[in-house]
């Protein structure tokens, strides 16, 4: 067949290529790899964890690029647009840049020995990030890990620091169905003797264990750096001493301050190759930014917007909420993926919605506006304050018609819910 000539044609190609959407395993990226030019030359920092890979990503990726260096950073899933997963000196790559991309490993998986390698749409879309990276050079180069961390694709790449940000339930059809499981398999971006972060405070001992069998430099949070809130301002403990009246992080919500103490021990950790300045890490701090983590949106009444989707981030997102203040009425916005522990999620967030609306997402992942509101009266939401619709873009309307202007909109649930709301027409 003719290859596709646009970035949407590639994209559902890409749909095609493996008969599974999540198939783990380094066997058929390596492979592939191995026949295109995709040698990474700058140092690498990869991100794993439950909840806030994310964040950290972007905070590591701000500093240093206001200490002036040239960053490449690779994150899923988008919110909007697939150009938001490759991004090069802090722009999102290009058509012309993807395609050429995409092309380039078409080539080396069709041309594989024993005929095509079958690739998942987002191991091929790693493997196209890297050959961009590789023609890029960029002083220093960011990865996020999209499941686990062992046998995700942006493992094949091995990183001078990694770090697990969080280690909580989720994907447990692939990850394990316990905390101990999900660390195993998050601790296998490790390396031995490479600086190995983990930012959870209470790390499962599979965690520990990996990290001392693979022998890598393991640095805790808690023992070997930290933070403290003193007022307007916060306090970190490194690696290389303290560093006192930093500004909180433009990303909202408490449980930042962590990922920004996570992002400063990289720094320090990568400091004798890529030095940052105190002033490069204030500016840092103060201009990062990061759709869809307790994202609020201008006008009244207030909007947020929130990609949690397990228990452990709508217990963050709740508290977040708590600190906004008083609310007359808090009306959600709610669509999940069928797989997710919906009533988990629920539990985190009864407490802090008034009125629930509920939607419908795309796709064979995603819950039906049905299966939502059981989900919320078996958790012991009172029914009729359940509204159910067909999509995200219909709840918003209805949430934005019935809220008044001293009210609060909250809309979370899934990656695909925040960006049906980032997409919807304005009021």
């Amino acid at each position: 067949m003719s290859r596709p000539a646009t970035l949407a044609g590639w994209l559902a190609y890409l749909e095609t290529l493996h008969p599974k959407p999540i198939a783990l395993g380094l066997d058929r990226v390596r492979a592939v790899r191995a026949r295109m030019d995709a040698t990474i030359a700058c140092p690498v920092v990869t991100v794993a964890g439950t909840n806030g890979k994310g964040s950290t990503c972007a905070l590591v990726e701000s500093m240093l690029r206001c200490a002036g260096y040239r960053t490449g950073l690779y994150t899923s899933p988008h919110l909007v647009r697939y150009h938001e997963r490759v991004r090069i000196a802090g722009r999102d790559a290009g058509d012309e840049a993807l395609l050429a991309a995409f092309a380039a490993v078409e080539d080396a998986r069709a041309g594989a020995p024993g005929g095509p390698v079958p690739l998942t749409y987002f191991e091929f879309g790693t493997l196209a990030a890297l050959w961009l990276f590789a023609r890029e050079a960029p002083d220093a180069l960011i990865l996020e890990v999209g499941l686990g961390g062992r046998l995700d694709a942006v493992n094949v790449v091995d990183p001078d620091v990694a770090v697990v940000t969080s280690v909580a339930i989720d994907h447990v059809d692939y990850l394990g169905a316990t905390r101990g499981d999900i660390g195993r398999e998050k601790a296998g971006i490790y390396r031995p003797h490479r600086p190995a972060v983990c930012a959870d405070p209470d790390p499962p001992p599979t965690l520990l264990a990996t990290a001392e069998r693979l022998a890598a430099d393991l640095v805790l949070i808690g023992r070997d750096y930290g933070y403290a809130g003193e007022g307007t301002q916060w306090r970190y403990r490194g690696l290389r001493g303290e560093r006192f009246g930093l500004p909180y992080p433009a990303l909202r919500g408490a449980y930042q301050l962590a990922n920004a103490a996570t992002a400063l021990v990289v720094l320090d950790l990568l400091h004798a190759r890529l030095p940052v300045a105190a002033g490069a890490i204030r500016e840092g701090l103060l201009t990062v930014a990061l759709p869809g983590r307790f994202q609020v949106l201008p006008g009244r009444p207030a909007t947020v917007l929130d990609v949690a989707h397990n228990p452990h981030a709508a217990h963050a997102l709740a508290a977040t909420l708590g600190d906004m203040g008083w609310f007359p009425t808090t009306i959600a916005v709610v669509g999940m993926l069928a797989d997710k522990d919906i009533a988990g999620v629920v539990a985190q967030l009864r407490a802090r919605v008034d009125r629930w609306l509920v939607a419908t997402l795309p796709g064979p992942r995603g819950a039906s506006a049905a299966r939502l509101r059981d989900a919320l009266v078996t958790a012991g939401v009172d029914p009729a304050s359940i509204r159910a619709f067909g999509d995200v873009a219909q709840a918003l309307a209805t949430a934005r018609e019935d809220a008044g202007e001293a009210d609060r909109i909250v809309v979370f649930g899934s990656f695909l819910t925040v960006a049906a709301a980032l997409s919807a027409p304005a009021r």
